[in-house]
């Protein structure tokens, strides 16, 4: 019997930061670790999650294991976004354009590090706003969630191909 792994892709797993943080308490300071974790398959689908642990490999596990809760699909066309796109969260502003073959990944920080693991290799981005790794993260996301395919866009305005 032979197992069908025709489905399952291999996935891109990227941690974005490691904080450690404290509480103080009666006795002193407890620290504890909380990562920012991004999980891709390289074929336009991505995740983000964030795990919080007394040790930064639980940290990184748990972040591993929301990431792909999270995971979501969007549309790539030849290895670049379909149209230009705005994504906002909190004081974050992430702006994207498509580019031609060739270009590169122009992303820095968490926007590089989320468009890297989805599979986008053709993209020009602006991060405005903030540089906080969090809100530029999401701020991605928000961004490839807002981006629709030539079929959706025909469809929402009632034109047929």
């Amino acid at each position: 019997m032979e197992l069908d792994l025709t489905d399952a892709r291999e996935e891109k797993v990227v941690t974005v930061v490691i904080n450690r943080v404290t509480k103080v308490v009666k006795g002193g300071k407890r620290f504890s670790f909380n990562a920012l974790v991004v999980v891709g398959d390289n074929h336009g689908k991505v995740g983000v999650g964030l795990g919080k642990s007394n040790e930064v490999q639980g940290a990184i596990q748990k972040g591993t294991a929301g990431a792909r809760k999270d995971m979501f699909q969007f549309p790539l066309i030849d290895s670049t976004i379909p149209h230009e796109v705005e994504g906002h969260f909190g004081a974050g502003k992430v702006w994207m354009k498509p580019a031609v073959g060739g270009t590169g990944l122009i992303a820095g920080g968490g926007v590089r590090a989320v468009l890297e693991a989805s599979g986008v290799k053709n993209v020009l981005t602006k991060n405005l706003g903030t540089r906080n790794a969090f809100n530029t993260v999401y701020a991605t996301l928000d961004a490839l969630k807002r981006l629709k395919s030539r079929e959706e866009v025909m469809k929402i305005r009632g034109r047929a191909e």
